[in-house]
């Protein structure tokens, strides 16, 4: 496009409402996350990852064990308890990880990841590395500023 369009969108907002600034960020962040996004899953894809399961592969590699119980993956990974279902369906089916009994705990069920899960999540972070997580267009003081300006709005949401 010649213009950007969420100036125009904050332009015809401006006639009607208060909250501009407001406005813009969030919009701004907003398409941010979906280009971001839509590129990761790009990168993943050829691996059969979106990037809610690479992350779930991942939490389960940093575990101590390799494992933990689906209750445990949904509060770290901050989605629904259905969503890790899910994701871990799916890891399952692909061979990337197996459910287990909990050891202590009758009534939860960990999620293990595979040897073939281990080898694609070295994979796959070689990749997306490769493409600087699709944020090349910034650089390491860039990115470190982005983090520090969303850190209070994460704070302030009780994010940590």
């Amino acid at each position: 496009m010649p213009f950007d369009p969420i100036d125009e969108a904050a332009a015809q907002w401006a006639k009607h409402w208060r909250g501009v600034p407001q406005m813009h960020a969030v919009t701004s962040l907003m398409r941010v996350q979906q280009l971001v996004l839509g590129r990761l899953d790009a990168i993943l894809k050829p691996h059969g990852l979106t990037f809610a399961r690479y992350e779930a592969l991942v939490l389960l590699t940093f575990s101590s064990r390799g494992s933990l119980p689906l209750g445990k993956m949904g509060e770290r990974l901050q989605v629904h308890p259905t969503s890790v279902t899910s994701i871990v369906d799916r890891l399952e089916q692909a061979g990337l990880v197996v459910r287990r009994p909990h050891p202590d705990d009758g009534r939860a069920v960990l999620a293990e990841i595979t040897p073939a899960g281990r080898d694609l999540v070295e994979r796959s972070t070689a990749d997306l590395v490769g493409a600087d997580f699709g944020l090349g267009a910034l650089d390491e003081a860039g990115l470190r500023a982005l983090s520090e300006l969303l850190r209070p709005v994460r704070k302030a949401a009780g994010d940590f």
